[in-house]
């Protein structure tokens, strides 16, 4: 969810396609209100089992919790300690698939635990365990993180595609990451995954369920979804003339609103849960977020110390943290605290100090200032209602509430039926495929459907295909290089959008094209391909989450200005909208990522 903006309601917004397509057909069996990975991943599945469903994003598709997570695709091996052993077990099992089916891109992630200590914690662990209390915070010890490992290995037993962990002593440790803190006991090293692009990756679960609806022969395809449309609240003038399912709905970018009805809503809002039952009168109290908080530096002495591994270890308050080099930048995170949902969703001061000092518990030698911060974002945690729970014990498993909206007014007298809702609560970006799974099981028992298809196997868009091996991909890049299209072009759409980078390529092929000015990651064509077929509201919304600018630190004022000028001639902005759609971008970059760009004196 996360911000909004009505920059796009004044003259020069056109209609949009996606609006279009649920007015113009404003019903179907079900409606997700919802676009982070679980609610599209849902939309997804059940379009492949022929349901005729839609989807609605107040902001861009994976905006919220969902664009602000660790990156990581991982089994979850602190959540042994919770007892939570279903959810590590589905966790692993679910990070093999989607290391097959998403290999554009998620990668096999290399993992490493400095340990200071043997036995550590062994006594407080039971209690921590039996109790879920965080308590004075004692130190988990080579004996526990062995312990640990070796469950995690037996999860990863059937179907893995990774080794199994490795222990260092402090001198082969050293050896091999000399700027850990020379304090260090032990090392210990094991395989996760990551995911780079999860808001590409968001996008293509999208479009493959869009495709999966097309042929239906209902008017805009039995499987429609829009951004930047928000739950106003239920729509008694709708509901007397038909279903208990009636919502109003509101086109955030051009203010118009209208009624929508379903069979069967779900509610995959995360931690905004409550607050959309409420709207639609259907109170409840199912949601407990914690606010996670990341930093991007740009500190190629510490890009360099990680040697290539994410360093993943317990803080001096027993916070689980993670430094983590992507590309040419590092990550650093997170935090775990209770999220107030009536502030903005930021990375504060004292977080980063937080960070820092972690940092300097692993990598004592290193000096990290704010300098070197080039991004920051943060996101609430859909986590269920937990009382006196620590933070860091919350479960991170999910469940699905049902609830039933009755027939109000003239339809209640004329037997109305009620419509079904069902709220996802928890869920975390590992486990999104087999959740949608269990959660599109429940709509279709509503529905009295059958299950058509599993989705465990099937290639998830730009992963169809995609080459399996280094020489693989140098491969497929000289195949595709053409005039103008340069290897490092060719390779850069290929790790943008997998092997739907023939479609872009195509495209760019079909025209006269020209790389920005601003950049040599973009062309004039490619930001065309993205007005046309990736639902863009606002040109935040290339910097952030279908390009990875924002998050390089690579956004400037000269960029702002030659983006907006291409998707204002794409999208009919007028000239007011152009200037708002700059202004908005610099708003949402200094708010919620602490990054200033300048505007170009004219």
């Amino acid at each position: 969810m996360g911000y909004t903006s009505n920059s796009g309601s004044a003259a020069g917004a056109p209609r949009r396609t996606p609006v279009s397509a649920l007015r113009e057909r404003p019903h179907a069996q079900v409606l997700i209100i919802g676009g982070g990975i679980n609610g599209v991943g849902t939309f997804r599945d059940l379009a492949l089992q022929g349901v005729d469903v839609a989807l609605v994003e107040r902001g861009d598709y994976c905006q919220g919790a969902s664009g602000a997570s660790s990156h990581m695709i991982h089994g979850g091996i602190r959540y042994l300690e919770n007892g939570e052993f279903r959810l590590v077990q589905e966790s692993v099992v679910e990070r093999n698939r989607l290391l097959k089916i998403a290999p554009h891109y998620v990668k096999p992630l290399q993992t490493t635990i400095p340990i200071f200590s043997t036995f550590s914690g062994i006594l407080s662990a039971p209690t921590r365990f039996l109790t879920h209390k965080q308590g004075k915070p004692k130190e988990r010890g080579a004996f526990l993180i062995k312990l640990g490992l070796s469950m995690y290995d037996f999860f990863s037993r059937d179907g893995g595609s990774v080794p199994r962990h490795q222990f260092r002593g402090k001198a082969r440790a050293l050896a091999e990451l000399p700027r850990l803190h020379p304090g260090i006991k032990y090392a210990a090293t094991y395989f996760d995954a990551s995911v780079h692009n999860p808001e590409r990756l968001t996008l293509d679960v999208l479009q493959d369920g869009e495709k999966a609806g097309i042929g239906s022969g209902l008017p805009g395809g039995s499987a429609r979804a829009s951004n930047y449309v928000s739950l106003l609240s239920t729509d008694p003038a709708a509901e007397s003339a038909g279903p208990a399912g009636a919502v109003l709905l509101r086109d955030e970018l051009t203010g118009e609103e209208f009624s929508f009805q379903a069979d069967v809503i779900v509610n995959t809002t995360g931690a905004w849960v409550d607050l959309t039952n409420a709207a639609m009168g259907a109170e409840s109290r199912f949601m407990g977020g914690t606010k996670g908080s990341h930093i991007v530096l740009d500190h190629p002495e510490l890009l360099a110390a990680c040697g290539g591994r994410e360093i993943f270890f317990e803080h001096t308050d027993g916070r689980i943290v993670l430094i983590y080099p992507m590309g040419d930048r590092v990550l650093v995170g997170t935090t775990d605290v209770e999220a107030d949902m009536a502030q903005d969703a930021v990375c504060t001061e004292g977080e980063i100090d937080y960070f820092f000092d972690l940092v300097g518990h692993v990598f004592p030698s290193i000096k990290v200032e704010r300098s070197h911060i080039v991004y920051s974002f943060a996101g609430v945690r859909p986590l269920p209602r937990h009382d006196d729970t620590q933070p860091g014990f919350v479960s991170r498993d999910y469940r699905i509430e049902r609830s039933e909206r009755k027939a109000s007014g003239v339809s209640a007298a004329q037997g109305g039926k009620a419509a079904v809702v069902l709220s996802l609560i928890g869920g975390k970006w590992t486990t999104f495929r087999a959740l949608a799974e269990h959660l599109s099981n429940d709509v279709l028992r509503e529905l009295g459907m059958e299950r058509k298809t599993s989705t465990a196997k099937l290639a998830i868009g730009g992963g169809l295909g995609f080459p399996d091996s280094e020489d693989g991909i140098q491969d497929w890049v000289k195949m595709h290089m053409a005039p103008g299209l340069s290897a490092d072009r060719v390779t850069g759409l290929l790790t943008r959008y997998g092997t739907r980078a023939e479609d872009v390529i195509a495209y760019l092929e079909a025209g006269e094209d020209r790389k920005l000015r601003s950049t040599n990651e973009l062309s004039v064509r490619e930001l065309e391909f993205m007005a046309v077929n990736e639902q863009l509201g606002h040109l935040v919304d290339v910097l952030i989450r279908r390009t990875s600018l924002a998050f390089r630190g690579l956004v400037t004022g000269e960029l702002l200005n030659e983006i907006a000028e291409v998707l204002a001639a794409q999208l009919g902005w007028d000239a007011t909208r152009h200037e708002a759609e700059i202004q908005h971008a610099q708003e949402v970059l200094l708010r919620f990522h602490g990054v200033t760009v300048h505007s170009l004196v004219a």
